[in-house]
């Protein structure tokens, strides 16, 4: 069962979640074209949004990048440039600071966004519960610094990279590799995977229309809003 169990999580679900990630954006994008964007709430309140979100947002694509970078880039490669024991002490140090600034900015935004009654009103159900779902994954990664730092050697980065590889590769893992992983790391792969499957029915679609230009935005959004031509 427990091998059952191991499979349907780490060889089947990932796929499913790819899927939907990328078959529902094109979806969304052609069918709703008018709800590609992040709602601003600034009107209603600014204070903690300046800071909450440049904290979340230089946190969140640091851990992008450092997530992708760290878990798809061969050994063969990187070895040529440092051990694996540095590379590990690299990710818990770099990781582990910028996953600390991304939970100040995302829990200033979540409090904004639950304590504050005028926004709560405006926001839907889904702007929340995203938000919920970062800030327990940021929660689960950051969990699972101590037990990283108790793995020197750097093994269990290589399991996670063996098996982020492989799905990429469309060349799976045994998943049995995995099986003796800290719970943390296995909470942290299944929820990751599951950001990926509700993406596209969420505000996270603005990323793939992120402007490079983002933190030098203008202090207003400009906000379209579909209506129904008059009888």
């Amino acid at each position: 069962m427990r091998d059952y169990v191991f499979h349907l999580l780490f060889t089947w679900y990932p796929y499913v979640c790819i899927t939907v990630f990328l078959l529902g954006s094109l979806v969304r994008f052609d069918r709703e074209p008018y709800t590609w964007r992040a709602g601003s709430s600034q009107i209603l309140r600014r204070r903690q949004l300046a800071w909450g979100s440049n904290l979340f947002h230089f946190g969140i694509l640091f851990l992008l990048f450092g997530h992708a970078v760290g878990l798809l880039t061969p050994t063969s490669i990187y070895t040529r440039l440092m051990t694996v024991e540095q590379k590990q002490l690299v990710a818990v140090a770099a990781g582990g600071v910028a996953g600390i600034v991304c939970f100040i900015g995302l829990t200033m935004l979540l409090h904004r966004r639950l304590f504050d009654v005028r926004i709560r009103r405006t926001s839907s159900a889904m702007d929340i519960t995203i938000l919920a779902i970062l800030w327990v994954q940021l929660c689960l990664g950051l969990a699972t610094l101590p037990f990283s730092i108790a793995h020197k050697d750097g093994s269990v980065m290589l399991i996670l990279s063996y098996w982020a590889q492989g799905i990429v590769t469309l060349n799976p893992v045994d998943t049995k590799t995995l099986q003796g992983l800290d719970w943390p790391y296995l909470t942290h792969l299944v929820l990751g995977m599951t950001i990926f499957l509700v993406f596209p029915f969420s505000r996270l679609v603005h990323i793939w229309s992120a402007p490079v230009w983002y933190l030098g935005r203008r202090g207003y959004q400009i906000v379209r809003t579909r209506r129904l031509p008059a009888e």
